[in-house]
Formats: C-alpha cells, sequence, structure tokens
C-alpha cells in the first residue's frame, strides 16, 4: 500500500510523517491531539512545548486506561504495547 504524508504542525515544530494508515483516520487523530494539547496549555497555564507535550500525552493515556476499564477491550499488557509502539514511530520520525 501506497504511504501518504501528513504534515504535523505543533507546539513550535513541524514535520511531516508517512504512512500506511488511512488519512482520514491520521487527521481525526492529529486534530484530537491538538485538541488535548490546546486544553492542556489553557489548563495549567504551561509555555514550555515539552510539558505540555508530555501532560497532553499522560491525558490520552489517561482517557485511554479510562476507556479499557469501560469496555474491558484492551488488558495493561496491550495498551503498553501500543503505547510503546506509537513512542517508537514517534521516535522514528523525530531522527529524521
Amino acid at each position: 500500500m501506497a504511504q501518504d504524508g501528513l504534515r504535523i504542525d505543533l507546539l513550535g515544530t513541524s514535520f511531516s510523517i508517512k504512512s500506511d494508515q488511512d488519512q482520514a483516520y491520521l487527521r481525526k487523530l492529529l486534530d484530537r491531539y491538538k485538541q488535548v494539547v490546546e486544553n492542556t496549555r489553557k489548563g495549567i497555564g504551561l509555555q514550555d512545548p515539552l510539558k505540555i507535550a508530555i501532560l497532553a500525552g499522560i491525558v490520552l493515556c489517561d482517557e485511554i486506561d479510562k476507556n479499557r476499564q469501560q469496555t474491558g477491550l484492551f488488558d495493561g499488557a496491550e495498551s503498553e504495547r501500543i503505547t510503546m509502539d506509537l513512542i517508537a514511530r514517534i521516535d522514528e520520525v523525530i531522527k529524521e
């Protein structure tokens, strides 16, 4: 499957990623993350992009965990595997 690019402009940095995932899905994820980042920034009054990104990540992990508890769809090991996979993908993009 062809890899499509997605441009990310967030927290003072810009880069593009390529993925086999559906572009509409990726855009939806990015839009959700931007929303969490903005709510986090406003809620705590921080301006440091790294701290905002970390706290936004924690907020999203909290949402995932609460959803997991409500639905029982993922166990802790599966959530951790998914999170580590996402972190690895982000690391690869940042290194480029």
